[in-house]
């Protein structure tokens, strides 16, 4: 018996994701006292998981399978498990491993707990913590049937160096006729994606306009983060739609949110809550984000957010 890990690539590099994923696996098959294996598709340098603790790892290279469709890998990850006796799967929280969660559960007859944020605080019977109403509460959810699946909340357990041996073996799924087909994909290049970044720098209406957000994505290359938006500003065509966070957007959940000229509307703060550190940048100490945010400053962000890049990249020239 094993617990089996997908873990997420794109374009042949691993995730954070991944990472987090196959950490939780290593801290969960301690506890039942057996391995890791993972689930690889299309990626390179197997060898990497190893450092989270990853015992074994199946690689799959099928070029059909360079665009994700979510039968298919739900698929490979099925027959992957019941290859390796595994009786837990252990799922990221992302959007395609949210398709993947449902088909897998009715597929192998399990049962499924999502955004979990710890390792089992019991095996018999085997309950786990959950965040609820939009990060607002904890509760614990008790999986009853023998197999199980398990999607841990983004950012919620972190990277686990445990430097494992790990071997590597070539795995070769029957995949069924595949009755969707991706034409093609656009992407932005050459930027941090929002759903991997540890840091995102967002902007609302106090910007006044488009030809202002200039500032806001200096300051995030200078700090790696991700540029976002609240959901006026998407909808005013300031910024794209898939820069736009909050519940009606993309959920985030980095180490560091920071929110210049945003008010703070509950639909927002609840896309956002999962965040460790929120800083929030605005001039009306008022504003509802200064109640959710660790930090907090009153002013024009037009002074302090220059400020504050200017102070960053000094910094940066000692280090």
């Amino acid at each position: 018996m094993s617990v089996l890990v997908y873990t997420e690539s794109e374009q042949g590099k691993f995730k954070k994701t991944a990472f987090e994923a196959a950490s939780y696996a290593k801290a969960l098959a301690n506890q039942l006292e057996t391995h890791v294996t993972a689930v690889s598709i299309n990626a390179n340098s197997a060898d990497t998981l190893g450092t989270y603790g990853v015992d074994k790892v199946l690689t799959v290279a099928d070029t059909t399978l360079d665009t994700f469709n979510a039968k298919s890998y739900a698929e490979v990850i099925q027959q992957a498990a019941e290859k390796e006796n595994a009786k837990v799967i252990i799922l990221s929280s992302t959007a395609n491993s949210k398709f993947l969660a449902p088909l897998l559960a009715v597929g192998w007859n399990a049962g499924y707990a999502s955004n979990v944020v710890g390792v089992p605080e019991s095996l018999s019977p085997f309950k786990v913590k959950r965040s609820a109403f939009t990060n607002k509460a904890f509760e614990l959810t008790q999986i009853n049937t023998d197999l199980k699946i398990i999607g841990i909340s983004n950012n919620s357990f972190g990277l686990m160096e445990t430097n494992s041996s790990v071997s590597s073996e070539s795995f070769s799924p029957h995949l069924s006729e595949r009755q969707i087909e991706v034409a093609s994909i656009d992407k932005v290049t050459d930027k941090v994606t929002i759903a991997d970044a540890d840091i995102v720098v967002s902007g609302g209406r106090g910007l006044k306009g488009p030809e202002n957000w200039g500032m806001i994505e200096e300051l995030a290359e200078v700090l790696g983060a991700a540029t976002a938006c609240s959901k006026p500003v998407s909808d005013l065509g300031w910024r794209p739609h898939s820069e736009h966070v909050g519940q009606t957007g993309k959920p985030v959940a980095s180490n560091l949110y920071i929110a210049i000229g945003i008010s703070g509307a509950i639909q927002h703060l609840a896309g956002i809550n999962a965040s460790k550190v929120k800083v929030v940048i605005n001039t009306d100490p008022e504003a509802p984000f200064f109640k959710a945010a660790d930090y907090g400053v009153v002013g024009d962000a037009f002074e302090v957010v220059p400020a504050l890049i200017e102070k960053l990249k000094a910094f940066k020239a000692q280090q």
